[in-house]
């Protein structure tokens, strides 16, 4: 019997790399054994991975050579990054620098980097419509991204630079559901105009990944973009209204309103909102949703992401 290639998934306990753990998981006759990377190897998350057959390996993306020590005997690996820990881009480059080094040491065959487009190259500096923010970025944790893709090049290692899209279940996790206004009817806030979002579930990231991975190294040094459907404001909320079984509005700010709501983030949000309602055709036409499911047959919609995870969306 061939011996199953191993994956090294970095985040493995968070949305993206859980996802493409359990994928591999799930597929229990293909290629592929999964080596869960997380920085604590005894948390419950990491212990679910470990009872259901994934290698749990303890590593901090701080460490390098705790790094390159979880990729070692890998054929290839998934490397995320982790702003919203930390909030500086200059980390968020170092990790992914950290990463690719890693992954050069390491002999790897294929990585998946799991990227975003850097919006200065569609909004320079000097341009006035948006704020520059922490010094020279426009949004700080896509520019970040974009930046670092030239580490994996520089690297040398086979890489899919994967863009990803906003995941649905920032309505769960990061306060992004309806709110209920004075009037105590549910408002779902977002500063796009009529201008469509690309989303996807975060499972179907890790799915459309581990797709990626079965195609072998076809799509080393491509740039791929996933999503599981472009949608407006509107239509999101006529969908969440169907769910939620009452009314929920669509209240279109402008991003400078969102960028004034003051909680962590919310002026690189709304920069980044602003950004792709500015240019939603470039940003829809570069994650197509029929290449998304080719990778992905099981690739979710809004209403079929609604139908298992409405319940868990706070009604704040």
């Amino acid at each position: 019997m061939t011996a199953r290639k191993i994956i090294a998934v970095v985040g493995a306990t968070g949305a993206q790399g859980g996802g493409l753990v359990r994928s591999i998981l799930a597929d229990a006759a293909g290629p592929f054994a999964v080596r869960a990377i997380t920085r604590d190897e005894t948390s419950p998350a990491a212990r679910a991975l470990a009872a259901a057959g994934a290698e749990v390996v303890a590593a901090d993306i701080d460490d390098a050579t705790s790094v390159r020590r979880a990729f070692e005997g890998a054929h290839g690996a998934y490397c995320v990054t982790f702003f919203w820990a930390h909030f500086s881009p200059d980390k968020e480059m170092a990790e992914a620098r950290t990463m690719a080094a890693a992954a050069r040491d390491a002999g790897l065959r294929h990585v998946v980097w799991s990227t975003l487009e850097d919006s200065r190259r569609f909004i320079p500096l000097e341009d006035d419509r948006m704020p520059t923010l922490v010094g020279r970025y426009k949004v700080p944790h896509f520019d970040s991204k974009g930046e670092a893709d030239q580490a994996f090049r520089d690297a040398g290692v086979p890489t899919t630079f994967l863009l990803t899209s906003f995941y649905w279940d920032n309505l769960i996790h990061f306060g992004m559901g309806p709110k209920r206004g004075a009037d105590g009817k549910l408002d779902f806030v977002l500063p796009m105009g009529d201008r469509k979002l690309p989303g996807i579930a975060a499972d179907d990231i890790g799915r459309c990944a581990h797709g990626i991975f079965r195609r072998g190294t076809g799509f080393a040094g491509r740039t791929v973009g996933i999503s599981g459907q472009h949608l407006t404001g509107t239509e999101m909320a006529a969908s969440l209204t169907a769910a939620l079984g009452e009314e929920v509005r669509y209240q279109a700010v402008t991003p400078a309103v969102y960028r004034g709501f003051g909680f962590p983030g919310a002026e690189d949000l709304g920069n980044m909102f602003q950004f792709n309602r500015d240019f939603s055709d470039e940003f829809c036409a570069a994650r197509s949703i029929e290449f998304s499911r080719s990778l992905n047959p099981a690739l979710q919609t809004f209403d079929a992401w609604l139908a298992e995870n409405a319940k868990q969306i706070p009604r704040g």
